[in-house]
Formats: C-alpha cells, sequence, structure tokens
C-alpha cells in the first residue's frame, strides 16, 4: 500500500547557495530501511520536477535512522539572487514529505 513518508519520517530543509539540503529521519528504527528503499535520489529528483535543474544526491547516515539529500541548483540561485518565495529552500523538507512510498502492512506495525 502507500503511504505518505510523512507517516514514516519527519525532515527538515535548508541551503547552501543554490543548492537545497533536505535531511530525513525515520521516526522508528524499523522504519528506516523502507526510507533506504524507497526514498532514492532519482525519486526525490521526480518528485520535484523541474524545480530542481541539477542533480540530487543522497547520503546514508545509518547511525541517525536517516538520509540526506543535497538538490543542486533548486533555489534560483539561491539567497538574494533567488525571486523565489522560499530562496532559502524551508519548505522543500514539508514538500517531500508529501512524497507517496509503497510499504507492506507488516513494515508500519
Amino acid at each position: 500500500m502507500k503511504v505518505l513518508l510523512a507517516r514514516l519520517a519527519h525532515a527538515r530543509s535548508g541551503d547552501k547557495g543554490d543548492t537545497a539540503n533536505i535531511g530525513v529521519i525515520a521516526f522508528d528504527e524499523r522504519h528506516y530501511p523502507i526510507l533506504l528503499r524507497e526514498v532514492t535520489a532519482d525519486r526525490v529528483k521526480a518528485h520535484f520536477g523541474e524545480y530542481v535543474r541539477g542533480g540530487v544526491e543522497r547520503h546514508e547516515l545509518p547511525n541517525l535512522g536517516a538520509l540526506n539529500f543535497l538538490l543542486h541548483e533548486a533555489l534560483g540561485g539561491g539567497g538574494t539572487l533567488s525571486l523565489r518565495v522560499d530562496a532559502q529552500g524551508k519548505t522543500l523538507s514539508a514538500a517531500l514529505l508529501r512524497m507517496e512510498v509503497e510499504v507492506n502492512e507488516g513494515e508500519l506495525e
């Protein structure tokens, strides 16, 4: 079945120039394997579509039950250069938590 990523994790985002940074942290360590399987760099890139013009990198932090994503060319130049309402990418974490992931019922218990 499909569930929103927000059911399994929380997230935080920010910026460094024109690169957005999104950390996704599992609520429960049992859900970290689901994050590894479902929240790939390719799926994150597809989720944001044309909003992210560059590549997406994924870094795994198993000791924290977390993933960290770098979304290159995602902030319209970043900071003072961007004409976007969210030039620092602070809302991107909430947007990523709206991504649907596939889980088996037994994985949610």
